[in-house]
């Protein structure tokens, strides 16, 4: 249960530590993982800068503000009393379609903004974070090409 005290007490905004708390715990959890592997891969990619956590649309949403190198990810569970949370992504970017041409049988998708996830099943980091690398250098890899 330490850990778990630990990470909430590292949230810098209030209002993102509110939201996190009123997940059910297993949820929580996942949630949880889903946020560390945003943080751990911005750390892994030269020009991402630090990641500030806020709450956009009630959800606790990842941004890059320093160097504006990415796209907004957001994190939540599903509304009702589903065991599915989501990592949700702008819908006018390519993300998702990109996701779709890569693991087509890894992850369950909802349209053009979101990964769907079921609290019963592992999560798949290593995709995930290559997911996560992609939203994070969204902008930064159209201003290469």
């Amino acid at each position: 249960m330490a850990q778990k005290k630990d990470q909430f007490q590292k949230f810098t905004n209030s209002d993102v530590a509110e939201t996190f708390s009123e997940y059910s715990p297993s949820v929580r959890e996942k949630l949880f993982r889903l946020r560390e592997l945003i943080f751990e891969t911005a750390k892994e990619i030269q020009g991402v800068g630090r990641i500030e956590e806020v709450l956009k649309w009630g959800q606790p949403s990842y941004i890059t503000p320093e160097s504006k190198s990415g796209t907004t990810i957001r994190i939540d569970a599903l509304k009702g009393d589903s065991k599915e949370y989501a990592m949700f992504f702008h819908c006018q970017t390519d993300l998702i379609a990109r996701f779709r041409k890569l693991y087509p049988k890894t992850f369950h998708f909802e349209g053009n903004r979101s990964i769907i996830f079921s609290e019963s099943s592992k999560l798949p980091e290593k995709e995930i974070k290559q997911c996560i690398s992609f939203a994070l250098t969204y902008h930064s890899d159209k201003k290469k090409k």
